[in-house]
């Protein structure tokens, strides 16, 4: 089959030709309609080989929706030929946090060497996908895999952070959203469907913004030095309840703690390697900093029910297999508005 790798340290991902997948004992073998393409790929193949956590090569793509196309001994609970999304952060199953439904916090994931695909184990850009367990698929029913597969990380990763500061986004409060691309976009609608926060946006890119508003942004300003006073007007001083950023670099990161309120939360989740200091009189009093990791399984039946009711639409590019290596070129150009999605079958 046909996969997209990433084969050495500092290369450009490439298509290969790797043996077809056969499932094992409680394994589940998918054909891949759609898989999605993340900035977090990006940041991981840029890693120097000390800080690469797992060998390579390595299937890229942990956003998978597909068809089951065999069951191996024992695995139960999907039926060949049904339709589903991929549960990426996988867990023990057994642990505390596992127990939870939390297996993106599973406490002995790293101890017994289990990893997301396309983030450790062989990902979703490729013909087939071997998922380890039916506990990580969800049915998708009746929606489209196509539009509906960022929503396995670029839905999923910003409702949990969302949903850990619905107390604080109540009618009059401020939501920010720094970065508006695949995962920013879609956090504003969830924040538009979810809270009644006065939504603004941020980026660096006009034509970002135009997406922003087209999303259901009240107010768009560009991400710059300017950026925090211009939030801070436009919340009579006070400033934001919730800054969620979407990068996570160091400039938008300082961004965010300059215009969070007292008692507001800044949430980090991209991963641009940006930190915020933490001590009394650094930040307004009380302000709390989070740095959450993608959702749990039940989180993302609630957001897939969302799309459902018609409540988020992510926005999506469509590129063939062989044309995966240049979704990922535009991609890291910032040339992608909203997400890129690889059709690996066609």
């Amino acid at each position: 089959m046909k996969a997209l790798q990433y084969r050495s340290i500092g290369a450009a991902p490439e298509v290969v030709t790797v043996p077809d997948p056969e499932p094992g004992p409680g394994q589940v073998l998918v054909k891949v309609t759609a898989a999605g393409v993340c900035h977090s790929d990006i940041a991981v193949m840029s890693w120097p080989a000390e800080a690469l956590p797992f060998e390579l090569p390595l299937t890229l793509g942990h956003e998978g929706a597909g068809t089951v196309a065999a069951l191996g001994e024992g695995a139960s609970g999907v039926s060949v030929g049904e339709s589903v999304a991929v549960y990426g952060p996988w867990g023990c199953g057994i642990c505390v946090k596992c127990a939870e439904g939390k297996e993106n916090y599973c406490l002995r994931a790293a101890e017994l060497g289990i990893r997301p695909p396309g983030l450790g184990a062989p990902g979703a850009i490729a013909e087939y996908l071997l998922v380890d367990s039916a506990r990580h698929l969800v049915p998708l029913g009746d929606l489209d895999p196509v539009r509906t597969v960022p929503l396995t990380d670029a839905g999923l990763t910003p409702y949990h952070a969302i949903k850990e500061s619905l107390p604080k986004l109540v009618p009059g409060s401020t939501a920010v959203v720094i970065g508006t691309g695949g995962l920013g976009h879609v956090a504003i609608q969830l924040l538009r469907a979810m809270t009644a926060a006065h939504v603004v946006a941020l980026d660096v890119s006009e034509e970002k913004l135009a997406l922003a508003r087209q999303v259901g942004a009240h107010e768009t300003v560009l991400s710059d030095e300017r950026a925090p006073d211009a939030v801070r007007a436009l919340t009579g001083g006070i400033g934001a309840e919730a800054v969620f950023d979407f990068v996570g670099a160091p400039p938008t990161v300082k961004t965010a703690g300059a215009m969070v309120a007292v008692e507001g939360d800044v949430t980090i989740v991209g991963i641009g390697g940006g930190a915020l200091p933490v001590g009394f009189g650094v930040l307004p009093y009380d302000a709390a900093v989070r740095a959450p990791y993608w959702g749990s399984r039940s989180e993302l039946i609630e957001v897939l029910d969302l799309a459902r009711a018609g409540a988020v639409d992510v926005h999506v590019e469509t590129y063939s297999m062989d044309e995966a290596p240049l979704a990922y070129k535009r991609l890291h150009e910032g040339k992608i508005t909203g997400r890129a999605v690889i059709l690996p079958n066609g």
